[in-house]
C-alpha cells in the first residue's frame, strides 16, 4: 500500500491539495453508495485517514461514510454554496486527512438544468478531482466502450480516471470487460465486484435507512469493507486521487470559537438524526455549548437556553416518543415560556400535536396547532428558496434562505392565526406558498438549511438565547 501523507492546510493566499477522487457513476443505483463505504472503510483498516464528501443535500449516505471513516461525512453542493465556499468547507474539513473521497448522486452529468448545474461532474470541475466510474455491468460487454469513451469525452474539464465494475457475471464476463475498456478507452480497470457479494442496505422512503438506526450498522459496514478490499485495487485508486492538482486560494482557517455564553440543546438521537457538522459547529463558533438529549429516553429538558430539534423519522420512533410524555411536556412548557426553538421537518412533526400514520396515532409536543400525516408520495423534493416575511429570532426580515426539503408528511389541521414566516419562492413547503410556522420563539419549518450560506443563522440562535437566559435570571 502506498503511503499517503496529508497535506497541511495552508494559509489564506496559498495553494492546498489532498489526494482525492471522485465516486460517480452514468445513473443513480449503480453501487456508488456502497463501494464508496466499502473503499472508505478499507483504505481506513488500511492506517488511511479518510475524509469522506457527499454531493448534494443528503443526511443517510454520509451517516454510512461517517461510520466507515470514523469521522463525520459532509456535504457539498453547488446550489448552497460558490466554488470557494465549497473550497473552503473541503479544505476545513479534511483537516489531518490523508485521502478525501467525494462520493456522487445521481448520474455524474445530472444536475438541475441542460447545463447540467449541480451535477457531480461540476463538483468535480470545482474541486478539480478526477472521477472514478462506477458502472453496473449487467449483460453488457463491447457496448461498455462507447458509455466510457462518452463520458470520457462528454467534458473536458472532468476526467474520468478509472472504472470500477459493478455487478460482474463471472470471470469470463471481467476479462472481456477488461479487455475493451483497454483496447478502446485506455483508462485502468480500478476493480471488478461480483454480482453476487453485494451486501444489504435496509431502505425506507428517503432511502437507505440511517445508520444510527440499523441495528447490524457495524455488520453491514464490515461486508463492504471486505468486498472492496477484495475486489478493488486500492494502491491504484491512491495513486489516482494523489493526480489531483492543488485548489486555488483557499481559507483553511477553522472557526474561532469564543468561550461559551449559552447552552443550547440538540435533540439527536435514532428518532432525529439529520444534522449538518457545520450547521452545529457554527453554533459553537458563535458561543454555544451543545447539549444533546434523547427524545425517548430523556425525562425532562437539563438546564439549557435554547432547543435545536434537526429532521429524521419521529414516525418510526413515534410509540417511544408518544411514550415519554415528561419530555414532550417539558418542551411545551420551554415554548410557553419563550425559550428559542428551531426545527426543521422531522422537528417540525415533533413538535405538533400528533402523527397520523396509517391507521395509527402518535402523540406529540402540543407545541404547534397543527397534525401531519404521512402520505406515500413525497409532498416536497428538492432545493428550495424562502424569503422571510415576518420577524422572527433565527433570520433577518427580507432574507432570502437558501436549503432543500424531502418530506412524505403533510401539514393537516392547522389552527386559527398560525404566523407563517417563509414565502415559498422555490419548493413547496408546508402548504405550496408557505413554510416555517412561529409560535412565540419557536420556529418550525420543512425547509433544511446550511449554515455555510446562512451565516446570520447561528449568530442570531445565539443572540435568542443568551437574551432568554438572561431574562430568566433576570425574573
Amino acid at each position: 500500500m502506498p503511503t499517503v501523507t496529508a497535506a497541511n492546510l495552508q494559509p489564506d493566499g496559498c495553494a492546498w491539495n489532498v489526494p482525492r477522487v471522485v465516486i460517480g457513476a452514468p445513473h443513480g443505483h449503480s453501487g456508488k453508495t456502497t463501494i464508496s463505504i466499502g473503499l472508505v472503510g478499507a483504505l481506513r483498516q488500511r492506517g488511511v485517514n479518510v475524509q469522506p464528501f457527499k454531493k448534494g443535500p443528503d443526511y443517510i449516505d454520509p451517516s454510512w461514510l461517517g461510520y466507515a471513516a470514523g469521522r463525520p461525512c459532509r456535504n457539498l453542493d453547488c446550489y448552497w454554496m460558490t466554488a470557494p465556499q465549497i473550497w473552503q468547507v473541503l479544505a476545513q474539513g479534511s483537516s489531518g486527512a490523508d485521502i478525501v473521497i467525494i462520493e456522487g448522486a445521481m448520474g455524474l452529468f445530472d444536475g438541475v438544468d441542460l447545463q447540467g448545474t449541480g451535477s457531480t461532474a461540476q463538483i468535480a470541475r470545482i474541486t478539480q478531482s478526477p472521477v472514478i466510474l462506477v458502472i453496473d455491468t449487467t449483460r453488457m460487454t463491447r457496448s461498455i466502450a462507447p458509455l466510457v469513451l462518452g463520458f470520457m469525452h462528454f467534458d473536458p474539464e472532468v476526467k474520468i480516471g478509472g472504472i470500477i465494475l459493478n455487478k460482474v457475471a463471472r470471470a469470463r464476463h471481467e476479462a472481456m470487460l477488461r479487455a475493451v475498456i483497454k483496447e478502446y478507452c485506455g483508462i485502468p480497470v480500478l476493480g471488478a465486484i461480483p454480482k453476487n457479494v453485494n451486501s444489504f442496505f435496509p431502505e425506507r422512503h428517503l432511502g437507505l435507512v440511517p445508520a444510527a438506526e440499523h441495528q447490524q450498522v457495524q455488520e453491514a459496514v464490515g461486508r463492504n469493507i471486505e468486498i472492496a478490499a477484495k475486489y478493488l485495487d486500492l494502491p491504484a485508486i491512491i495513486e489516482l486521487a494523489r493526480t489531483a492538482p492543488s485548489l486555488p486560494t483557499i481559507s483553511a482557517h477553522a472557526r474561532t470559537a469564543v468561550s461559551p455564553m449559552v447552552k443550547i440543546g440538540v435533540v439527536r438521537d435514532q428518532a432525529f438524526t439529520f444534522y449538518y457538522p457545520e450547521n452545529l459547529e457554527a453554533l459553537i463558533a458563535a458561543g454555544a455549548e451543545l447539549v444533546y438529549i434523547d427524545s425517548m429516553k430523556n425525562q425532562m429538558l437539563p438546564p439549557i437556553d435554547g432547543l435545536y430539534i434537526g429532521g429524521g423519522f419521529p414516525e418510526v420512533f413515534g410509540e417511544a416518543i408518544e411514550a415519554n410524555f415528561a419530555l414532550r411536556r417539558s418542551i411545551r412548557r420551554a415554548a410557553e415560556q419563550g425559550m428559542p426553538i428551531y426545527a426543521e421537518c422531522g422537528g417540525l412533526m415533533y413538535l405538533g400535536r400528533k402523527i397520523l400514520w396509517g391507521n395509527r396515532e402518535f402523540e406529540m409536543c402540543g407545541v404547534l396547532p397543527i397534525d401531519v400525516v404521512m402520505e406515500k408520495r413525497p409532498q416536497g423534493h428538492g432545493y428550495t428558496l424562502m424569503t422571510v416575511e415576518r420577524d422572527n429570532p433565527f433570520f433577518m426580515t427580507g432574507t432570502q434562505v437558501k436549503g432543500h426539503e424531502f418530506h412524505h408528511s403533510k401539514v393537516i389541521n392547522i389552527g386559527d392565526g398560525v404566523d407563517f414566516v417563509y414565502r415559498v419562492e422555490r419548493g413547496f413547503g408546508i402548504n405550496g406558498q408557505w413554510d416555517g410556522i412561529l409560535y412565540r420563539n419557536t420556529f418550525a419549518a420543512y425547509n433544511h438549511i446550511h449554515a455555510v450560506n446562512n451565516t446570520e443563522w447561528a449568530q442570531r440562535f445565539v443572540a435568542g438565547a443568551a437574551a432568554y437566559r438572561k431574562g430568566r435570571k433576570a425574573g
